[in-house]
């Protein structure tokens, strides 16, 4: 079976920065595969793309410019916050406040999101909530496990049922 929309799609993968020589960011050999819904949503729509058509025991490798990944630095996520935002019982938490230290934070709706610690001064805290992957060339290689195609329940609720994926 072919990948295509509404397939549940198991590989293995290496997600280096620019290109086959670049900085290794993550990969699958020798853990467990990455196994999505193909069409859901969920993975970066150009990693889908480049896997479309693919079968079982078939190798890819390709490139994603960052505006087609994770997007471009957007200088507007990249903030001074006062140290009064990173009170804990009273007193600023400066064993958190380390630069290249990602912190979960939430804004004042509520919404939760991780921001990177960017400088630390007398007056406040720059961080910068953009993904960690922002601006960045992808590029990955990897090979097809298997493919099938997605039941029913899984279509429905957008994600992979039973093993790999969510028990429920």
């Amino acid at each position: 079976m072919s990948i295509e929309p509404m397939t549940v799609v198991t590989l293995h993968y290496k997600l280096q920065l620019e290109n086959a020589q670049g900085e290794l960011v993550e990969e699958t050999f020798g853990s467990e595969p990455l196994v999505f819904l193909y069409g859901a949503g969920k993975m970066i729509p150009e990693f889908e793309k480049n896997l479309s058509g693919k079968q079982p025991g078939e190798e890819f490798a390709f490139g994603i410019k960052a505006e087609d990944a994770y997007g471009v630095v957007n200088p507007d996520a990249i903030v001074e916050l006062p140290l009064s935002s990173f009170m804990v019982d009273g007193e600023v938490a400066t064993d958190l406040l380390v630069e290249g230290r990602t912190i979960p934070m939430s804004d004042n709706m509520g919404n939760r999101m991780l921001g990177v610690v960017k400088s630390v001064s007398n007056t406040g805290v720059v961080m910068d909530f953009n993904h960690p992957l922002a601006g960045k060339d992808l590029y990955f290689s990897g090979v097809i496990e298997a493919v099938r195609k997605a039941t029913e329940e899984e279509v429905a609720h957008g994600h992979v049922h039973g093993p790999d994926g969510v028990e429920h």
